[in-house]
């Protein structure tokens, strides 16, 4: 009879975990923050004096080390405003270029944050329209607006971020 009721105690507990291990975790999507993130307004469009300027800038911090990259520069509706292809730089990066300054001025942050949640395990990301899960796309704000995005492709992520922030702190 002890040995009963100490099998009865053990299978008791046994079930009593297992019900606690099957509980679902909290999904940290659902947290419903106070303010919206990224809440940047759009402003007028960047000049096309000012988005050449800043392609400028790309393109010169690539030359100084050795780079070649495509560079696009769109207004704050996405639209293509200036684009410069150096010379050599691959042909597949020419869309690219476009897609992560497109990307950058449509939702407002930079595509390193695309990227970084990706990596994270929001997959969900890649089923949002024009998204793209690579850094060098970075808005261009101006007056707390955004004005713009550039967008560089070419060489690694992390190349095309150096140039893209080169070209964007000549913006102000």
């Amino acid at each position: 009879m002890k040995l009963l009721k100490t099998v009865l105690a053990g299978a008791t507990f046994a079930l009593a975990a297992s019900a606690v291990a099957q509980q679902p975790q909290p999904n940290p999507m659902d947290n419903v923050p106070d303010k919206m993130p990224f809440d940047v307004p759009y402003g007028p469009p960047i000049s096309l004096d000012k988005a050449q300027a800043a392609i400028n800038a790309a393109v010169a911090e690539s030359k100084k080390r050795g780079w070649k990259f495509n560079v696009a520069m769109v207004d704050s509706g996405g639209n293509l405003v200036a684009f410069a292809r150096m010379d050599g730089a691959q042909l597949g990066s020419i869309a690219i270029a476009e897609h992560k300054a497109r990307a950058a001025a449509k939702f407002r942050r930079e595509t390193k944050a695309f990227e970084a949640g990706i990596q994270a395990g929001n997959n969900y990301l890649i089923t949002l329209d024009d998204v793209i899960g690579s850094r060098g796309g970075i808005p261009i704000v101006v007056n707390g607006q955004i004005v713009g995005a550039i967008g560089c492709s070419g060489g690694t992520g992390s190349q095309d971020e150096v140039a893209c922030k080169a070209g964007a702190e000549t913006v102000k």
